[in-house]
């Protein structure tokens, strides 16, 4: 599959499969790839016990993964590799066991090399959670032929 060929959603599609296949961190915290369009992305997450803290939340760095994975496939629908420069995340509410939590990445600005993204996550509830903001780097390198 050459990349020059694709229509913008479907080099989107076809570098988030490719992205997806090589992810075992976030295959194996059981997150789902929902959505994924030119610059954005939703992965969803069910709160593990295995990821709750000594408050009996969801740890910060669960919710950050989340986020940071949705920014990742994101930030790399355009066929160029693009790994995180920046992050911050603010915490706005806990998450609890059994929670399912759904991370929304969107393209803020791509200009050159650098991006920004911003990464709401919710809960099933429609409750926000987090806010995360990204900046991405573009590196060396495609994930589909040229």
């Amino acid at each position: 599959m050459s990349a020059a060929t694709l229509s913008p959603q479907a080099l989107a599609e076809a570098c988030a499969k490719a992205m997806w296949d090589d992810d075992n961190a976030t295959r194996h915290l059981g997150m789902e790839l929902a959505s994924i369009a030119p610059g954005e992305a939703t992965i969803a997450m069910t709160v593990a016990e295995i990821m709750t803290n000594g408050h009996g939340t969801c740890h910060g760095g669960y919710m950050f993964t989340l986020a940071d994975s949705a920014f990742a496939f994101a930030c790399n629908t355009y066929n160029q590799r693009t790994v995180a420069q920046h992050c911050s995340v603010t915490f706005l509410a806990p998450a609890f066991k059994g929670d399912r939590l759904t991370a929304t990445a969107r393209e803020v600005s791509r200009r050159g090399r650098g991006g920004i993204y911003d990464i709401r996550i919710i809960n099933q509830e429609g409750e926000h959670i987090a806010e995360f903001r990204g900046h991405s780097r573009t590196v060396k390198g495609t994930h589909l032929p040229e």
